[in-house]
This record gives C-alpha cells, sequence and structure tokens, in this order.
C-alpha cells in the first residue's frame, strides 16, 4: 500500500528530526528548505540545521533540564543528538559541537535516507498536503508568515520575541518582597521589590554600565515601543524606568507604610507558582550582567534563574490558543507546528518537538492512535507548557524543572520510599532518627516533624530519574522500527 507523504518545510534542526523520525517509521517525507535559493540574513551555509547563535547545546547533565531533555532524545534515536556527539569538542559539562561539522553530519544524513526527498526551493504559503510539518524557524520567509498569520488571525502570531527573566520561587526572599496588585485591596496577584530613591539609582547606575549582547546585523530594526530592553528605557533618563516597568503608584510596602520609589513586579508565570517572571524587564543584557544586576535587587539576592531575560527576532504562534497536544493546529488538522514556531526557546528544544511532530505525523499516517510523552518526561513537560501556559501573556520557554510536575514522596525518597533520617516529600526532607517509611511521614508531620530542604541539584537528579523511568514506556509504544534507518 503507498503511504501518503508527509511535507516538512523548514531544514533547520526542528524539521531535519521531524523529517527523520517520520522516516525512521517508513512513512515517505518531503523536505523543503530555502536555501540556497534565498540564504536568510542570519545563515552563511546551504547545509542543515546551521547554528547561528553558539556552538553550545548547553548543559550535558542530568541536573540540568536541558541536559534530562537531550538524553531523552538519544534514547529516541534523535538525529540530531547523535550528529552533536559524533561532532562534539570539549566544553565542559556542556555539549558544545564543531559548528560546520555537525551541519555536515546532518545534511549528510538527510540526503543519503531513501525516505526522504530533498527539495531546494521556497514555500511561499502553507501547502495544502494533508500532512504538513511546519519548522521553518524564526526567520520564516516574509510570504510563508504572512499566509499562516492569514489563516491563524493577525493577533495570534507574533514576529518579536520581548522575554523577561524567571526565577524560582523559593530562590525569592519572601521576608523583602510583598505580594501586592496596584490599587487593591488583599493579597494581590504580583510580588513585588520595593527600592527606596538610592536603591533604585543605584540600579539604574548598575544596569547601564552593565555589558549587552551586541546585535546581529538582521536584528538591527528590532526596537519597537512594545518590547524595548530595560536599558534602553533607562537611557531615555534616570527616572524613566520609575514612571514605565517600574512604577510604585498604588503600591504601599507593608514593612515601611509608604510607597516605594520604584518598585519590581514579579508575575506567577506557572499554576503550581514555582516561576515567576519580572514584569517588563526584556533587556539584552548579558547572562553574567543579568546575574548581577537582577540579584543586586532586594530579595533577589540569591535569586535562581530558570530563564534569562532576551530580545530577538522570532516568529512564533500563541500555542494555548492555536496547538492541540499533537502539534497540530486547532483550525487546520494535519498541520503541524514544530520547533521555535510552536512556542519554545533553544536549539535543543526545538530540535525535540521537531522529533515529537514527525512521530505524531507518522503515526498519523499509519493509522496508529496518538500517544502523548508522559507528563514527567522532559518533552511533556514542554508540551504542557504549550497546552496549559496563559494564552494573555504566552512566551516562548527553555525546558526547565520548574515546568516538571513535582516529586511526590514516594517518587523522592530513596531507596523505595526510604531514607537514612528522613522522608523526602515535594523536596523536602522530613527529620528523623533512623530509616522511616512513605506512610510514616505523614504521621511524623502530624506530630511536628522538622524539614529542610533538598539539595536542588539531587531533587532534579531525582526528577530526571523518574523522567527517564517513564519514557521507557513511551519509546515502547511510539518504536520506530529498522535499525538500518537510524542515526548511527
Amino acid at each position: 500500500m503507498q503511504l501518503e507523504t508527509i511535507t516538512v518545510v523548514g531544514g533547520g534542526l526542528a524539521g531535519c528530526e521531524a523529517a527523520w523520525q517520520a522516516a525512521r517509521r517508513g512513512v515517505p517525507v518531503v523536505l523543503y528548505d530555502m536555501k540556497p535559493v534565498r540564504m536568510s540574513p542570519a545563515h552563511a551555509s546551504p547545509d542543515f540545521a546551521e547554528l547561528v547563535c553558539s556552538n553550545s547545546l548547553r548543559a550535558n547533565t542530568l541536573a540540568n533540564a536541558v541536559g534530562l531533555l537531550k538524553e531523552e532524545m538519544r534514547r529516541m534515536g534523535s538525529l540530531i543528538l547523535a550528529a552533536a556527539d559524533a561532532t562534539a569538542v570539549p566544553a565542559g559539562r556542556a555539549l558544545a559541537v564543531d559548528r560546520i561539522a555537525f551541519s555536515r553530519f546532518i545534511t549528510e544524513k538527510i540526503e543519503a535516507h531513501p525516505g526522504i526527498e530533498v527539495r531546494r526551493e521556497l514555500v511561499p504559503r502553507v501547502p495544502d498536503d494533508p500532512r504538513v510539518i511546519l519548522a521553518t524557524g524564526p526567520l520564516t520567509a516574509p510570504e510563508l508568515a504572512r499566509d499562516l498569520q492569514r489563516m491563524l488571525g493577525e493577533e495570534y502570531l507574533y514576529f518579536y520575541d520581548a522575554i523577561a527573566p524567571t526565577v524560582y520561587a523559593d530562590s525569592i526572599d519572601h521576608d523583602v518582597v510583598f505580594r501586592a496588585s496596584r490599587y487593591e485591596e488583599g493579597e494581590g496577584d504580583y510580588l513585588n521589590v520595593p527600592l527606596d530613591r538610592d536603591g533604585y539609582q543605584g540600579f539604574v547606575a548598575r544596569l547601564l554600565g552593565s555589558e549587552t549582547v551586541p546585535l546581529h546585523a538582521f536584528e538591527a530594526a528590532l526596537y519597537f515601543e512594545g518590547c524595548l530592553p530595560i536599558e534602553e528605557i533607562a537611557r531615555r533618563g534616570p527616572e524613566t524606568l520609575a514612571y514605565g516597568p517600574m512604577k510604585p503608584v498604588g503600591l504601599v510596602d507593608p514593612g515601611t507604610g509608604r510607597r516605594p520609589h520604584a518598585v519590581v513586579q514579579l508575575r506567577q508565570e506557572d499554576k503550581a507558582g514555582v516561576l515567576y517572571n519580572l514584569v517588563g524587564f526584556q533587556t539584552k543584557l548579558r547572562v553574567g550582567a543579568q546575574k548581577d544586576v537582577f540579584r543586586s535587587l532586594p530579595g533577589l539576592e540569591n535569586a535562581v534563574f530558570a530563564r534569562f531575560g532576551s530580545v530577538h527576532r522570532n516568529t512564533y504562534i500563541n500555542a494555548p490558543k492555536r496547538l492541540q497536544e499533537t502539534l497540530e493546529l486547532r483550525a487546520r488538522p494535519g498541520l503541524y507546528i514544530a520547533g521555535q514556531m510552536a512556542g519554545v526557546e533553544g536549539y535543543v528544544e526545538s530540535a525535540a518537538l521537531g522529533g515529537i511532530a514527525g512521530i505524531n505525523a507518522a503515526r498519523a499516517v499509519l493509522g496508529e492512535p496518538h500517544e502523548s510523552p508522559p507528563a514527567d518526561t522532559a518533552h511533556g513537560a514542554l508540551i504542557a507548557h504549550l497546552m496549559n501556559a496563559s494564552a494573555k501573556s504566552f512566551q516562548p520557554m527553555n525546558v526547565n524543572y520548574g515546568l516538571f510536575p513535582p516529586l511526590s514522596l514516594a517518587e523522592a525518597a530513596v531507596a523505595e520510599g526510604v531514607v537514612e533520617g528522613g522522608v523526602v516529600e515535594d523536596g523536602l526532607v522530613e527529620a528523623a532518627p533512623g530509616p522511616v517509611s512513605a506512610e510514616s511521614a505523614r504521621a511524623s508531620r502530624r506530630r511536628g516533624g522538622r524539614r529542610k530542604k533538598l539539595p536542588k541539584r539531587e531533587k532534579n537528579e531525582r526528577i530526571a530519574a523518574r523522567a527517564l523511568a517513564s519514557l521507557g514506556d513511551y519509546q515502547t509504544r511510539v518504536a520506530a522500527a529498522p535499525p538500518e534507518t537510524s542515526a548511527s
């Protein structure tokens, strides 16, 4: 029987991974890439999966969520991870690659695969084919972007990505920040960092004196009033921030009984309240500078960042409003959105979503039921973010452990629910004189047992162990066949 062909548009990391995963399952693929017919301002090579900004694919340990995501991808037969491992260069605990060799490896594998037909041509509009995976990335051709915008509605496709830093709630000093909304009584929806005049002026001076990431040529005309970096706002005058994103009007600091000179507001980013976003603090500061500047704020001295701020050219959709769990558009089943366009940040996350889109599309062609990656895996956590984030304030997100379901008592406990000297619950250790069963921990708490935090690295490693255990069953259900078509 002749199988339906899957059309993949875009030869970046997401598109190549999507094509690879679909072809591994015996489904024919046509992969379109506009290079070299048209080169985007950011690209220089005709090869696929060109890395533009960095040769680093970030952390390579399970204590970091992106390290877990890469390990899941390896276990699922990822072409991108096979290329990265084959072309890796020394980078400590990070996975960095020889960029030219990395792209060449992927290009050769894609072009040699008998189930993938490569067409080097511009696709100016969304194809009408029954199964299409759109993975054109942050620099989607303007013609194609306009066609997708027409399909979605103008308000659901974004071309500029202004991202504010996000920090973990448990790293905020809640004795310093206060909860309130402007002009509202009660606890309010925001955490507020209060600054007096001297504190505000010191913050602005530190901000203006910090190093920023230089603009790429294709970002030169990026800024508009809706997404100015905070350092650009600060350059307009010493009090500009105090009348803008840091305005204190309608807020009273309960610690002083007075209105602060300025405030930094933090908004809850996830339903569980694990992550908080610094409202209006999109920035081009370098990562090291962001740590220094934002940790100078009262109550954020020990802030742990889940995501750093940025402002850059991007094209992405409002995923919670427009995507199904399968990564298909609600308005057009059969059209899958993969990579950064789906609403994730980073090369690894983009490739991971490409792989899921390829698996989902191939299973649909084969008449097999949809299978979602478990919610407690890195893949599942990313998809859950796309489905469950607020549509009103949706922003692309890197994978981080704040997106994962918290550890339960039994999951967190070492060695079948027993810990020497205590039991762990949701990242906390219940102190006890000896080994304690999971069941007896609750009774201990009722008797007033003491609690202390489990070290973050250990907590993250247990989340990773749980994820890899859950991944096994999913791998079996969606397994690709013939070993001769694998990346190795």
